[in-house]
């Protein structure tokens, strides 16, 4: 091929490109008008979409989220229009065919994160706990600081940040302990078995009703619950207006002294742990004639 074949097939080749561009140049402008004008309409569709949304719930995070899968949404609609304008359906086939095995190596490259995620989105649909609320999940417990959609963050009462996993909030039980407004606190105690049990009763509720800060609707409640080895055992329970760990323990507090208070003042015994040591005696027998059992099998 001599250099003017060359020549020539060039610029044949570049004379059928000019042909082609030409004869698309309709499709070009209206494709372009057609992705300029989709732009706007998507992002007016987010702005009106984020104003209901945040009419009905109330998480931002979510509600950014929801706009945001809206507008992206609209425009891959817009670009497979574009696409399809500038006749181009098999880069359309293609890129279909490219996202759908590209996402099915994403979920299983980050399941974990995934998980957390879709934890996180019914998190905030169900919406268990909320930031400031006293829950314990799992071995953790203390008050809720942060919720996002992918963990929460909890500071405890010994003052460590604990971040759990959305996908552990999710599966695991939550005591919230501030969803009622309030909190019962129970005191377990046991009293002497010679210790009248109507007189307990009555002097312990006396000791508690004057505390501060416990609830004025609920009433405090006593059951006497168990024999043990040494005392009679009893459960007081009684509510407290404030749920937090702070009041909880100065109730607590209040109450166990108010209690060892009034029960010196009434001669009321809370005995002490008592065990029974075996050393073989028997009736009838002479305490000095006794051999303990421990000798008995060394003599054999």
């Amino acid at each position: 091929m001599n250099t003017n074949e060359a020549y020539n097939l060039i610029l044949q080749k570049l004379t059928i490109w000019v042909h082609e561009l030409i004869s698309m140049l309709p499709n070009i402008l209206l494709a372009a008008v057609v992705f300029v004008i989709g732009l706007y309409i998507a992002r007016s569709i987010k702005k009106l979409s984020l104003r209901l949304i945040n009419k009905i719930f109330k998480n931002t995070t979510l509600n950014s989220l929801f706009a945001s899968v809206i507008y992206i949404s609209l425009v891959g609609i817009i670009l497979f229009i574009v696409l399809s304008i500038l006749q181009l359906d098999k880069a359309v086939t293609s890129i279909l065919a490219g996202a759908g095995i590209i996402g099915l190596a994403l979920a299983f490259a980050f399941q974990d994160i995934a998980a957390n995620f879709i934890s996180g989105v019914f998190i905030s649909f169900r919406r268990p706990i909320h930031i400031g609320d006293i829950v314990k999940i799992g071995d953790y417990m203390g008050k809720v600081t942060d919720i996002n959609l992918r963990d929460t963050v909890l500071l405890t009462f010994q003052g460590q940040m604990v971040i759990l996993p959305n996908k552990n909030v999710f599966q695991n039980p939550i005591e919230n302990y501030s969803m009622l407004g309030k909190r019962r606190l129970d005191l377990e105690i046991g009293v002497s078995y010679t210790d009248d049990l109507e007189i307990v009763r009555s002097v312990t509720l006396d000791a508690v009703k004057d505390m501060d800060g416990l609830s004025e609707s609920d009433e405090t409640t006593m059951y006497f619950i168990a024999f043990r080895e040494s005392s009679i055992n009893y459960i007081i329970r009684f509510w407290l207006n404030s749920p937090e760990q702070s009041a909880y323990w100065k109730a607590s507090n209040q109450a166990i002294m108010n209690i060892k208070k009034a029960y010196d003042q009434n001669h009321i015994t809370i005995p002490f742990p008592i065990q029974t040591l075996d050393f073989g005696f028997k009736p009838g027998k002479p305490v000095n004639d006794i051999t303990p059992p421990a000798a008995e099998r060394a003599d054999k």
